[in-house]
């Protein structure tokens, strides 16, 4: 029985550990893009004084994923700016998916239902009322 609970704290503590990495990794990709991002857009558009009474919205390419994508395969600055807040906004979605995946594993079934309802909630959020 106290073997059985070691194993478990240890499965509990690798979990952890792995959720942690998750979440740093995510977070400093985002932040290097967001700033490689920022830098060519100051490199590009640095010089100019901004007219803030005109209103200039988002271009239509920026509005979507796969537009994102493009234009920053494209080298569009504004869109690799973009590219990193998505990497960031993915992040917490892809602890919540290891979440279920580690709870499967651990056949902790109570907390897989718990966590795939979390993981629902910010799938519909992100793509119903995110598009």
């Amino acid at each position: 029985m106290a073997e059985a609970l070691h194993n478990r704290e240890a499965d509990d503590r690798l979990i952890d550990e792995r959720i942690s990495i998750i979440l740093r990794a995510g977070m400093v990709i985002s932040a290097i893009v967001i700033a490689i991002g920022g830098l060519l857009y100051l490199l590009r558009h640095g010089g100019p004084v901004p007219d803030y009474r005109v209103f200039h919205g988002i271009a239509a390419p920026l509005t979507s994923v796969t537009g994102i994508v493009h234009s920053a395969l494209q080298g569009s600055s504004a869109a690799i700016i973009q590219m990193g807040l998505l990497l960031l906004i993915a992040t917490p979605v892809a602890r919540v998916l290891f979440s279920v995946i580690a709870f499967w594993m651990e056949r902790d079934f109570l907390y897989v239902v718990i966590s795939g309802l979390v993981l629902l909630v910010l799938l519909y959020s992100l793509l119903v009322h995110g598009a």
